[in-house]
């Protein structure tokens, strides 16, 4: 299972809320099944939709 938090340690360089975004389509490559937003990301462009909208780039 893959973690926000995890993401968010591993690349503790991220500087937004889209480059996050673009890891997590990354991330689903991988071969990871499942993605759990355990924590709300820290940048300040964070949307407030950023559940969906992480959960799209995933699956």
């Amino acid at each position: 299972m893959l973690y926000l938090s995890d993401i968010l340690i591993e690349h503790y360089e991220l500087e937004s809320f889209e480059q996050l975004v673009t890891l997590v389509e990354q991330a689903k490559q991988t071969g990871e099944r499942f993605f759990r937003m355990d924590v709300r990301p820290p940048f300040p462009d964070t949307p407030d939709n950023w559940e969906d909208r992480l959960e799209g780039a995933f699956y």
